[in-house]
């Protein structure tokens, strides 16, 4: 059974930054979407940032020039780096990972982020 698990949540100022990974059990193979979602209190949950196999990335555009996602299937990881951060970022931040060629989509139980000063 392939399970995520993410990591790097935390308390952080206005304005600092985190890094926060992603550790699948398992190398992931194929044509892959990794991707980041978060969940604010009374929110539904929102993609992010997303990246394909071939290099490809999205951003919403809350977070557009502040975060960066970076992924390797063969090594079973996804991180997101943020920047530039604000009280509108505290969310519980979820990694994602899809094979649709496949019909695979596993996700992470999800890691805090809170930021206040």
């Amino acid at each position: 059974q392939v399970l995520l698990k993410e990591s790097g949540g935390g308390l952080v100022q206005p304005g600092g930054s985190l890094a926060l990974s992603c550790r699948s059990t398992r190398s992931l193979f194929g044509n892959l979407l990794m991707a980041w979602y978060r969940q604010a209190p009374e929110k539904e949950r929102e993609l992010v940032a997303s990246i394909s196999t071939n290099g490809s990335t999205t951003y919403a555009e809350s977070v557009k020039g502040r975060f960066s996602i970076s992924g390797d299937g063969p090594k079973g990881t996804v991180s997101l780096q943020m920047n530039a951060l604000g009280p509108e970022d505290t969310a519980v931040y979820f990694c994602n990972v899809k094979r649709p060629s496949v019909g695979m989509d596993l996700w992470g139980t999800g890691t805090s982020v809170f930021v206040s000063s």
